[in-house]
């Protein structure tokens, strides 16, 4: 059982995302290099700046793993060949049709080359070259380990294109890669730590800190709820689903608590947190501003630890980040409301401040609320973008570990930015209503692409609820579009690029 780096690549080979990836193949790699990400990178030019500079199944309530290694395995075959057998579509699945679909694959503007967020270097400086003598990567894309691919894939639009074979290459290597160091993250306020790879790859991991199928106390305030590693994992593949694209890559993984993390850890502090429970397991803590003791502490089973590994962003020495706080962010105070929780015309003054008076900045925040709303997200204070896009391009849907909380209801002050300004993007608005239509039921869909993460050997990510929860909240989304439709002319903003939204 503590072979958990073969057991990752064994798993990975039966539970490829391949589903999510318009059915990509899977190819297994090895890249190698002593040279530094910052050696092999530059800055793009800036071509402007920012002016402000059912009932959950028996088998998933219990989400420890059971037996041998042997034992997850023969699961994980289970469950691939279950899945052969569901989502059909006129030969092919549910999701391939639905990422099919010209809703999901409207033509962008063509990219310049301002557009893309970094490049390999090509015109090293003369006295440069001592350092690059021995770096094996090349301007040949095909050389480039994943995490670097996924990097120079950054344009002014979105993250990643969906169809770019590296998304599945990326996954695989966050889920397969032998970890080769492990120190805390500084900054949050719950406990997270920062994974090193082979070729200089990162990952940031989140840990479980509770079963899937624990509700968050309804006597809970946002601000004091656990992070949760499968709400990390669930809402890539939710934003995917949502055609937007603007979550980094994120996978689930067994880790050894003892050899992929205390063994090799240099973070002395964090080793120091290291314990064994009373029942046998090992466990440890770190130090952040909440939960980081040892009444909170994460514990494997006896070491085994899941957790949701997620792509690191470039450096911020190579592609900085401004970090913007959101008009709508909640008090943090048990007893003090937030101006927009007091004026319902609010949004008229947001309407008249930069950035959100011109360009597209609202309609991205109301994509972000969408996001948000459908798991449930209340954490949302602060959104970041790349500085060197200025205001024109997409909003970083981060840290979205408080999601997914509560199933059994809904939090409708999250749709505060639709419902204040009535306002959406038309495409956003079309894709949401195919996610609702029968053949591409949301609920179905996200069932479909979490079956494919490797802890679904272990159980699924989300259970029957909280699937049902997302159509639930889809149904009052829309239906808060149709009243905002019914009060105003100028709700849609046109995004379609001339196409006839009616044969869409």
């Amino acid at each position: 059982q503590n072979n958990y780096y073969n057991l990752s690549k064994e798993i990975f080979k039966y539970m490829s995302l391949s589903k999510c990836n318009a059915l990509l193949p899977i190819t297994f790699f090895s890249h190698s290099s002593s040279a530094p990400a910052s050696w092999l990178l530059k800055k793009l030019p800036t071509s402007s700046q920012n002016e402000e500079h059912p009932t959950q199944p028996a088998e998933a309530k219990n989400h420890q793993a059971k037996g041998s290694v042997s034992d997850v395995m023969d699961k994980a075959k289970k469950l691939i060949d279950a899945g052969k057998q569901t989502g059909k579509v006129k030969g092919g699945s549910k999701l391939d049709a639905l990422f099919k679909h010209p809703l999901y694959n409207l033509p962008r503007p063509e990219l310049q080359d301002d557009d893309w967020l970094l490049r390999v270097r090509t015109n090293e400086d003369p006295q440069e070259k001592k350092s690059y003598e021995k770096v094996t990567w090349t301007s040949d894309v095909e050389t480039h380990p994943p995490w670097l691919r996924f990097h120079l894939g950054i344009s002014r639009w979105e993250l990643y294109n969906r169809t770019d074979h590296n998304l599945v290459q990326l996954t695989e290597y966050l889920a397969t890669q032998r970890i080769l160091g492990a120190v805390q993250k500084t900054g949050g306020t719950q406990l997270k730590l920062l994974l090193s790879f082979p070729n200089h790859g990162q990952a940031l991991l989140k840990p479980m800190k509770q079963s899937r199928d624990a509700e968050t106390d309804v006597n809970l305030f946002y601000f004091s709820d656990f992070e949760r590693h499968n709400a990390e994992i669930s809402a890539f593949h939710l934003d995917r689903l949502l055609g937007f694209n603007r979550i980094p890559p994120v996978i689930g993984r067994l880790i050894n608590a003892t050899s992929e993390i205390k063994d090799i850890t240099t973070d002395h502090k964090l080793s120091k947190t290291f314990f064994k429970s009373p029942a046998g397991n090992v466990c440890f803590y770190g130090h952040c501003e909440y939960y980081c003791s040892t009444e909170h502490p994460v514990c494997g089973k006896p070491d085994g630890v899941e957790a949701s590994l997620a792509a690191m962003l470039p450096d911020l020495t190579l592609a900085p980040r401004r970090s913007w706080r959101s008009p709508w962010r909640r008090s943090y105070s048990r007893t003090k409301l937030a101006q927009w929780e007091k004026d319902p015309e609010y949004c008229n003054s947001v309407k008249q401040t930069a950035p959100y008076n011109q360009g597209t900045r609202l309609v991205d925040l109301i994509d972000m609320t969408i996001l948000d709303f459908l798991m449930s997200n209340m954490d949302r204070h602060h959104y970041e973008t790349f500085e060197k896009f200025g205001n024109d391009t997409f909003l970083l849907h981060l840290d979205n570990g408080r999601g997914f909380g509560r199933h059994s209801q809904d939090e409708p002050s999250i749709l505060a930015p639709l419902k204040q300004c009535c306002r959406i993007r038309h495409s956003t608005l079309l894709r949401l209503r195919l996610l609702s239509v029968p053949d591409f039921r949301l609920s179905d869909m996200m069932r479909d692409c979490l079956t494919q993460d490797p802890l679904t050997a272990v159980a699924p990510l989300l259970s029957e609820p909280h699937l049902a929860a997302l159509d639930r909240r889809l149904a009052t989304i829309l239906k808060v579009v149709q009243t905002c439709q019914e009060k105003h002319k100028d709700v849609l903003y046109e995004d379609l690029g001339g196409y006839d939204a009616d044969k869409l």
